[in-house]
């Protein structure tokens, strides 16, 4: 068995790296030698399409794609992603193909006594199955073959026929699908191929592509285009966002080009690929939202265009006005989406010329896995479309995932349904798959066409068998291909390309919410016919959006170059904070003097007034009213508990600490009320020590009261009678003053060694000065509300431990959810403390103050107070005790 060095047909990843090698040397000008051993290398996908024939074509077609968006590197195969996504329209051009064969072969003229045949491959947008995929078509089986130093071109070989294994090779390819992976099979396979949707400018060179064609135009034909719209509408700031590959970078290129010396400039260019989709939408649409430029062009792939539709719709992005590729202006994934209705609304783009197929939406609507129980890729569908499984063989991963679908009831079908798939009002690409296996089949006739088969064998040696076909022949005929579609439209081959026809579609709203495509103009070679009148704006109006490079700077704002860009591209930044500019395109601002600021419109210098927390501003009279209401509801309860003295509830667990605790939340309250007010020495001293110490008898009180609560219930308990002697009135009293007089201490050292001092506020940027008391010694500070804290905690947990103790009125229930709440209270005012700017600092610290001390007085003193004014049958003894 003889086997060509280039018909690799299952390769390992270093293999595949000599392959690119040798490739790479190639292009240096250098010779590389290697040998291996090959033998099949299908794709890893295992789902294709067959029908038999005497001439075989092959195809490839992007049918499932990464549902993860994530692809392995060349470098880490073969250890693949699974390709679990099903793409519904691509999965149409696949059956466009096999359409077109299927009315090939019941066309008497055309390819008479000739069957022509099919093998269908998925390469799931991935770059190594798409080579696999061309590997396995065009290098069948072969199991031992030696490799010699260069790789001829498959149009230099006659097409053989794998007679070990009984596999038809094709001697043509539709496909690749893009046009990255279309130059990788041409630089390194070289197979005759007809593209569909490769649009690089690139592989128009013959020189490098002689067995290249396309029945889309290049690329360079769009860009042109989308270049004198954004002229014709004066768009002299636009941004762009591409794909991340030939397609991409090529089709700006020539966007440039056209533009270059007409007025139009770029502010951004942002890159996306599907691989990183994620983190490449997010930053375009990030890009987008900051940019001046209100007119985008996107020129990506119609994916990976939704994903920064989506982002934009997560911002509300909805002022851009977005020029389309033909990839996704006529994309029924986004037209359909209700997400990015808002946002991508007004879209214009240009679109592959639309043509309808007759006869195929029958087609489509007659399939069913029953006529074809081998077709995997139409199980696939049910599965999607009708959610149940049609109940013949499963295979690989993708059918895994499917095991738990119920199995389908034999009435499906496509038959008076309205599905994308079923849709066949604007084909574009499927149209462009239909003329490419026509522009095969014209040129396999004239190939085969023998037009003296009746003269003597000797004169028959030019006349081809469909058995013995030479791609290099056929890329003579394919080159010739001059003929009339089904649908009386002329077609001809201009080298690799076919000449440019485009629509042009804007995508207006419909009454349903979605957005719908009208045809607004078309493309004819370099003229542009547009209905200007028809296009809706992404303003929602017919009023064409303005999208300027920079206007004049205003007083109050300075010119900024845009790094990267043209001078005559500049934004007009306001002043900082603290700076003026008084004239006209203003280079640079001035900064005020300290003692003063800005006015409203940043052009004049003026002096900056004193602010601090008063008593006669809003937030001052709110804070002083719900201070001295705390007040006086503290003062009503001690009147309320002075008059009921005597009662059980009162003198339950030591009056005195009641007593002393009411009074202690009363100077709570009262000390908020030095906070208030121009700050001076005195006041600065006072108000800390007055809070510290308020707050540290106020807890304390509580401290004693939980400990009372668990020695009460513990001395209960047989041999610990004498527990109660330890926590007599005296030794409360004496441990209330204990606990006082440290935090006295801590607030006497802080402040006769670093007190607190007024100071005015230059550091905060404003019309106002702020005058606050400023904190010499944050460690003093810091000790006092750490011991706070710390007799708070205290006071918490062992509450918390003494809430279940059996007890129909147990007090310990009251002190643990008022220290939850005073703790919540300050835990929460620190951060706050903190961040606050100005004069709030202290608003924070009182509305910290007079929150604690509202949570204690409400939960410690409203059910007592309740049960005293409204329930005195409970005031009892004997009620209290009751378990």
């Amino acid at each position: 068995m003889s086997c060509f060095p280039w018909l690799l047909t299952r390769w390992t990843s270093s293999a595949l790296s000599l392959l690119l090698l040798s490739v790479v040397g190639r292009q240096m000008g250098l010779e590389v030698v290697h040998a291996t051993v090959c033998s099949r290398w299908d794709t890893p996908g295992d789902k294709s399409l067959f029908q038999d024939g005497d001439v075989i074509i092959g195809g490839l077609f992007n049918v499932y794609y990464l549902s993860s968006a994530v692809q392995q590197v060349f470098t880490k195969m073969p250890h693949y992603q699974p390709c679990t996504g099903l793409d519904v329209e691509a999965l149409k051009y696949l059956y466009a193909m096999a359409f077109a064969v299927e009315e090939i072969n019941g066309n008497s003229t055309l390819l008479p006594g000739v069957k022509l045949g099919y093998r269908i491959l998925d390469s799931c947008s991935r770059y190594p199955w798409t080579l696999q995929g061309a590997l396995s078509l065009v290098g069948g089986d072969t199991h031992s073959c030696g490799l010699s130093a260069s790789m001829p071109r498959s149009a230099d070989y006659e097409q053989p026929r794998d007679e070990a294994a009984g596999t038809k090779l094709v001697p043509l390819l539709i496909g690749a699908a893009s046009s990255t992976t279309g130059i990788m099979m041409s630089r390194i396979l070289g197979p005759l191929s007809i593209s569909y949707s490769a649009s690089c400018p690139c592989l128009s060179d013959r020189t490098k592509f002689p067995n290249f064609f396309r029945t889309i135009p290049s690329d360079i034909y769009q860009a042109r285009v989308m270049a004198q719209m954004a002229i014709r509408f004066h768009w002299t700031w636009m941004g762009a966002v591409i794909e991340n590959n030939d397609y991409g970078h090529l089709g700006l290129q020539v966007f440039q080009e056209e533009i270059q010396g007409k007025g139009v400039c770029l502010e951004f260019i942002e890159t996306v690929h599907t691989e990183t989709i994620v983190s490449d939408a997010r930053r375009a649409a990030l890009t987008i939202q900051a940019s001046t430029a209100r007119v985008i062009l996107i020129f990506c792939w119609y994916i990976d265009a939704k994903a920064v539709f989506l982002e934009l719709a997560k911002r509300n992005v909805t002022d851009r006005q977005f020029l389309a590729s033909e990839a996704w202006s006529t994309s029924d994934d986004l037209l359909q989406d209700l997400t990015i209705s808002k946002v991508a609304s007004g879209v214009l783009g240009v679109a592959i010329r639309s043509s309808t197929i007759p006869g195929f939406e029958n087609y489509l609507r007659s399939l069913h896995p029953s006529h074809r129980p081998d077709d995997e890729f139409l199980r696939e569908l049910w599965q999607k479309e009708f959610g149940c499984s049609p109940g013949a063989k499963q295979s690989h991963a993708r059918s895994l995932q499917k095991d738990s679908l119920p199995p389908c009831s034999g009435t499906e079908s496509l038959e008076g349904v309205q599905l994308p798939f079923t849709d066949t009002s604007q084909l574009r690409v499927t149209y462009n798959v239909y003329l490419a296996v026509y522009a095969a089949a014209h040129a396999l006739h004239s190939l085969l066409s023998c037009p003296n088969r009746d003269s003597p064998p000797s004169n028959k040696s030019f006349c081809s068998s469909p058995k013995h076909i030479k791609p290099i022949e056929l890329l003579q005929h394919l080159n010739k291909v001059n003929v009339t579609t089904p649908q009386g439209e002329r077609f001809y081959f201009q080298g690799a390309d076919i000449p440019a026809k485009y629509d042009l579609v804007n995508w207006q709203n419909s009454p349903e919410g979605s957005l719908k495509l009208v045809l607004t103009g078309r493309v004819d070679g370099f003229d542009l016919h547009l209905n200007e009148s028809a296009i809706q704006w992404s303003t929602g109006s017919n009023q064409v959006p303005v999208s300027v490079c920079s206007e004049s700077c205003p007083p109050g704002t300075r010119k900024a170059n845009r790094k990267g860009e043209p001078l005559c591209c500049f934004d007009c930044i306001p002043c900082a904070e603290g700076e003026i500019s008084n004239k006209t395109g203003s280079l640079h601002c001035e900064r005020c003097p300290s003692e003063f600021w800005p006015n409203v419109e940043q052009t004049a210098c003026i002096p900056r007034q004193l602010d601090f927390l008063s008593f006669n501003e809003t937030l001052g009279i709110t804070l002083t009213t719900a201070a001295v209401s705390g007040a006086a509801v503290t003062e009503a309860v001690l009147v309320v508990f002075l008059h009921y003295r005597k009662t059980p509830m009162v003198r339950a667990n030591n009056s005195e600490l009641s007593f002393l605790l009411l009074v202690s939340l009363k100077l709570c309250f009262l000390c908020s009320l030095v906070f208030i007010g121009r700050p001076s020495v005195w006041t600065c001293r006072f108000q800390q020590a007055a809070f510290g110490i308020s707050f540290v008898l106020c807890v304390s009180c509580l401290l004693v009261k939980t400990i009372v609560v668990l020695a009460v219930f513990h001395s209960a308990r047989p041999g610990a009678e004498t527990l109660m002697k330890w926590f007599g009135p005296g030794q409360q009293r004496g441990s209330v003053f204990l606990f006082t007089c440290i935090q006295v201490i801590i607030c006497a050292v802080w402040l006769s060694l670093s007190p607190p001092v007024p100071q005015r506020d230059l550091g905060f940027q404003g019309s106002k000065v702020t005058l606050e008391c400023a904190m010499a010694s944050v460690v003093g500070f810091s000790l006092v509300l750490g011991y706070i804290g710390l007799l708070a905690c205290t006071c918490l947990l062992l509450a918390f431990l003494a809430r279940k103790l059996p007890d129909n009125f147990n007090e310990a229930k009251l002190i643990t959810f008022s220290m939850l709440i005073f703790c919540a209270v300050w835990v929460a005012f620190v951060p706050a403390y903190v961040s606050s700017p100005g004069k709030y600092v202290v608003a924070v610290e009182i509305f910290a103050i007079l929150a604690s001390s509202y949570g204690l007085l409400l939960c410690i003193f409203a059910p007592k107070c309740f049960i005293i004014l409204l329930r005195p049958e409970k005031n009892s003894k004997k009620h209290l005790m009751a378990r």
